[in-house]
Formats: C-alpha cells, structure tokens, sequence
C-alpha cells in the first residue's frame, strides 16, 4: 500500500464529485434545507384535527361541550346535520365527527346516561388514537362540570412532580434535528460511495486504473476516505449552523467526540455503499438497492422508535447494524452529555462492524474486477 496513491486517488475522487452539480445540491440539501424542514415539521401527536359536530340537543350544555374544542389541538368545529356526518368523513374531511343527540341535557338532569356518538377516521392513525382520547376527556370534564352547577379543580390525592431531563421543554425541534442528521449521515455516506464507484465502472476508468501499479485495496480506501471526508464536513456544518445556529437547539455533550464517532460509523457506511455498487449493475439498480437497505436502517436503528418496544430477533439483528450503535452513541453524547466512559461500547461496535464490512467488500470489490 503506498499513502501517496491513496491520497491522489482520494483527491481525483473529490474533483469528480465537484463536477457533479446533482451530488452537491443533494449534499447542500440533505444538510440544510432537509434538516431544518424535517425538524421543524415534526408532527405533534394531536395538532390541528379537524373535527364536525351533530348538535341535534341545541342545549346549552351542547353549546358548552362545542366551545371545548378550539386550536391547537382541533380546529374551529364544523356544525353540521346527521346527513352530512357520513358524507363528510367518506370524503375525508373530519377525523372526529361527534354526534349530540336529541334531549341529551334534559336526559343528564334527569339521571339518565345519555350516549354520545363519536365517530372516527381510523386511516389516520397519528390523530385517531390519541385524539379520541382526548374527544373523551373534553366531553367528559365539560359534562361533569355542569352536572356540578360549578368549575373548580379538584384535589388530588398525589401530586406528580414532572421533571423533563435533556429536553426540558419536550421540543419535537430537538429530536427531530439530530433525527435527521443521523439519518442523513447514513443515507449520502453510502449513496457518494456507491455513485463514485458505478460513475466510473460506466466510464471504463476502473479498467484504466487497474493498469496502473495500483491495488483494489488502495482503490477502495480512496473512495472510503474522501466520501467520508466530503459527508462529516457537511456534519459538523450542519449540527453547528443549522441545528445550533438556525433552530436553537443546545448541544449538551462535546461535538468533537460525537464527529469521532461518526467517522466511525462513516468508515462502516461507504464500505457497504462500495459492497452495494459492486452488486448493482446500473444507476437504477443502485437506487433500488438503497431502498431495501436504508429503510431498514433508518426505521430499525432505535433513533425513531424505541428497540425496546421491537421484537427480540429484530434487536439480535439489528446489533449487527452501525446506524444502531451510531443512534445511541449520538443521542447520547448530543442530548445527555455522554462522555466517552460512556459510548466506548458503540465505538467498539462500530470499528469491529466497519472492519467486518469493509474486508466483505473489498473481498467483492477484487472480485468484481476480474
């Protein structure tokens, strides 16, 4: 191996990615506008549901139970008649459609259990679940409310002392930014990789290398170094202009310890992106590969739903993935001020994982040239 031909290897590699206007705006993109777009938009899990109510009492307890629902958890409600209340959600204008019956105040002050209708659209899951609940309570708390002729707030017998650690304002801001460098980290290491390498099978200058007194070996770890180099730059700009400047969110832990990781977790990344190129012919098979691999990685890593509430045979698998260790060392350096005493376990993890597959795809590098 000789650092010099690895090095000019490395530096042709960036000169072609800067040739590449579709690579840079995606990189620029995935960095800035994504990041803070996709952080910003993070769903609240009730925001804004639309909502119709069937007044057939016309009470003032029907008014009251109306009033209740006001943004941001619904919007404005919706009067309609019992005809449009199927029409309307057929068509998907409500989520929830309440229906008050006729006599439902005269029924309560006479002892009677009058029903509420509440109708729901289950196909929009996010709103549904948690919005019924919510329906529920509110109707509940203005109908017993008026029961007891008054509004006042009851004592309980334990008071809940909420105390938010590395989120204290339980910002959807904060976990969807470092959500989505994470992701995105992930997703260009592999594509930038894969791409250089297909660019220049398609081209034939792998062959025109290949005469050269230069290795596969060599070849590769060119490839892996500039694309990782290219992506952590764009990280560390990001998290620092982006996430710390543009959206305001603290970084509790040290971010030169969090850009070792990810160049860790970097070596394991373009590795596999390398070992995807040798096994897609064309551009398009490439982009198909990506599908079935960075879905997977993105969904199963932990870093949007919890692996604890995943089956066990997926958590035994996914052990075997860098974005998984790369999510917990990063959520815990980023939001809880990791030091390293703490994420050597998930750095170990990552060098054994970017050995693994950069040996597997060199193995199938050398292979594919012959």
């Amino acid at each position: 191996m000789r650092i010099s031909n690895i090095f000019q290897l490395g530096i042709k590699e960036l000169r072609g990615l800067l040739r590449d206007p579709v690579l840079l705006v995606l990189i620029v993109y995935a960095f800035t506008v994504s990041i803070y777009s996709a952080a910003t938009a993070m769903p609240e899990t009730l925001n804004k549901a639309p909502i119709a109510i069937v007044d057939e009492d016309r009470s003032p307890l029907s008014q009251r139970i109306i009033s209740a629902f006001y943004s941001p958890l619904f919007v404005t409600p919706e009067i309609i008649t019992q005809d449009e209340m199927d029409q309307r959600m057929d068509a998907g204008n409500d989520t929830f459609a309440l229906n008050i019956p006729p006599n439902f105040q005269r029924d309560l002050l006479a002892g009677r259990q009058p029903v509420i209708q509440l109708n729901v659209d289950a196909t929009r899951m996010s709103q549904a679940f948690s919005g019924s609940g919510y329906v529920q309570t509110i109707v509940t708390a203005e109908v017993n409310e008026f029961a007891a002729r008054y509004r006042a707030k009851s004592d309980l017998p334990v008071n809940l002392a909420l105390r938010a650690r590395f989120n204290p304002e339980l910002s959807k801001i904060w976990f969807g930014a470092v959500v989505n460098i994470i992701n995105n980290v992930t997703m260009l290491s592999i594509i930038l990789t894969g791409t250089a390498l297909i660019r220049e099978r398609e081209h034939g200058t792998v062959e025109h290398l290949l005469v050269m007194p230069i290795t596969p070996f060599e070849i590769m770890v060119s490839k892996v170094w500039s694309m990782a180099l290219v992506v952590l730059l764009a990280t560390t700009f990001s998290l620092i202009v982006v996430v710390q400047g543009f959206l305001g969110v603290p970084i509790e832990g040290s971010v030169p310890l969090f850009l070792v990781g990810t160049a860790l977790h970097l070596f394991a990344t373009t590795s596999l992106g390398i070992f995807l190129a040798t096994l897609a012919g064309s551009m398009p098979q490439f982009g198909m590969l990506l599908i079935l691999v960075l879905l997977p990685l993105d969904i199963l890593s932990g870093g949007v739903t919890p692996r604890e509430s995943m089956p066990e045979f997926i958590q035994m698998i996914m052990q075997l993935a860098p974005t998984t260790h790369f999510v917990t060392l990063a959520q815990a350096i980023l939001y809880r001020g990791a030091s390293i005493n703490v994420v050597w376990p998930q750095f170990l993890a990552l060098v054994a994982i970017g050995a693994g597959l950069f040996t597997f795809a060199l193995g199938r590098f050398r292979q594919s040239l012959k």
